[in-house]
């Protein structure tokens, strides 16, 4: 398991990514793929996942990716200077 965890919804667009690519350009962290996260409203509008418990959306899955990306990074640095 990472230090950072990535969960992604089965029914949400951004399950359609190779979100698993990001484990090699990041190494501590862990793509969790799931049958649902119990978001369903926002899950049926918007691309999204959950990054360390936090939700992280946006109007495109590109876009999407990009907050995934930065919210990562906030994570590991944060955990970096303990």
């Amino acid at each position: 398991m990472g230090i950072v965890v990535v969960e992604v919804c089965d029914s949400n667009l951004m399950s359609a990514l190779d979100l698993e690519k990001l484990e090699e350009e990041y190494p501590e962290i862990a793509v969790l793929r799931t049958d649902c996260l119990n978001l369903c409203g926002l899950c049926k509008i918007r691309p999204y996942a959950m990054v360390n418990g936090t939700r992280v959306f946006a109007k495109t899955t590109e876009e999407c990716v990009t907050l995934i990306k930065q919210k990562i990074e906030e994570e590991l640095q944060a955990f970096h200077e303990l």
